[in-house]
């Protein structure tokens, strides 16, 4: 409809005057976005509501007192908005040495390094020095969880970690306590992550712009810019979430979301994000094993392709194709799933196939 059509005059960064399209209902950010018009944002996150808490995407917007935040501003038609006036920028640059006066964010060590959006906007917006002194205290992180460690240290507070917990996997382990420069993310009772009601589906850690949610099985193994990503379906059910594998010198290193992709839209569960290490376990098997007198031995492919080969023909002769049932495993390939079935289905001349998701 083209009455749900607006346009925006914007003042950017490298630009002057420039018309972009919208549409009713979008905010000012939403809009830039969609125009690629870049605005700095650290609260924001595309699948979850508006925030407005980090006030980096604030603009400056004619006949609008004040610098409102993007993100939550409605969008009107005939607005002008000036994303990096002489103002705007000052203002961000001063929210951003707050960010760092309080709190202890060390790049040197970070697992985020090369991935840290403040750590993006600070380079960005050319800060080499903070000229806040604050009366920061160290907090003692959190290191109990076997997936995720919390250092409250690197956090800033933009809520993304809380959002994606309750709004995104509609789990609620965590939120926001205290109130003002108080404030804290903590889980309910105030415990140890692992104490918690979380289910450990690592989505807190995926939302979270900065260091202070990590993943505790990639720390050490690779920067962001060492790794390659690749696509790939998860295994371990049936219903096809989307995920990055970070790669590195051939071995996986983590596992994320794809965002936007479906149908998981970068929801995992602790099975898809975590589950990957027995890919590398030494107790694998590696030969055939066939059991005789109540013990295994080892034997050759052929040997015992033929062994199952033999039993399933006598099985199906005796009883039936329904008789035999198969269960694949969610720790090997789709490929050999699909094969598995289509072995069960069309040679056997069965349904009895399912995929093991508890494996």
């Amino acid at each position: 409809m083209k009455d749900d059509i607006i346009t925006l005059k914007v003042n950017g960064k490298d630009f002057k005057g420039r018309e972009v399209k919208g549409k009713k209902g979008q905010t000012v950010l939403e809009v830039l976005r969609a125009n690629d018009v870049h605005v700095p944002t650290l609260c924001y996150h595309p699948q979850m509501p508006p925030y407005g808490g980090c006030r980096l995407c604030i603009v400056e917007i004619e006949n609008m007192r004040g610098l409102p935040p993007s993100c939550t501003t409605p969008a009107t038609d005939g607005m002008v908005v000036n994303t990096h006036s002489p103002k705007v920028v000052g203002v961000r640059k001063t929210v951003l040495e707050l960010l760092l006066a309080y709190g202890d964010h060390n790049c040197l060590l970070c697992e985020q390094t090369g991935s840290c959006e403040l750590q993006n906007l600070v380079y960005e917006h050319g800060i080499d020095h903070v000229r806040i002194k604050s009366q920061f205290v160290p907090k003692i992180k959190d290191d109990s969880h076997p997936m995720i460690v919390r250092d409250h240290n690197k956090c800033v507070l933009c809520g993304r970690c809380v959002r994606a917990c309750l709004q995104v996997q509609v789990n609620g382990a965590i939120d926001v306590a205290a109130r003002g420069s108080d404030s804290y993310i903590t889980t309910f009772n105030n415990t140890n992550l692992m104490e918690s009601n979380c289910v450990s589906c690592g989505q807190c850690v995926q939302a979270c712009p900065v260091g202070a949610l990590t993943e505790k099985k990639s720390r050490f193994k690779g920067r962001a810019w060492e790794m390659e990503k690749v696509r790939t379906t998860c295994p371990y059910c049936g219903v096809g979430c989307q995920m990055w594998l970070h790669v590195k010198d051939g071995r996986i290193v983590k596992v994320t979301g794809v965002e936007d992709g479906a149908p998981n839209e970068g929801r995992l569960c602790v099975k898809g994000r975590f589950g990957y290490d027995f890919i590398y376990s030494e107790e694998r098997l590696k030969t055939p094993l066939i059991k005789e007198n109540g013990a295994f031995r080892e034997a050759s492919w052929d040997e015992a392709l033929d062994l199952v080969a033999k039993k399933f023909t006598e099985i199906k002769k005796k009883h039936g194709p329904d008789a035999i049932a198969g269960v694949s495993s969610s720790r090997s390939l789709n490929e050999d799933s699909y094969q598995m079935q289509k072995l069960f289905r069309a040679v056997i001349g069965t349904n009895n196939i399912d995929n093991c998701a508890r494996t």
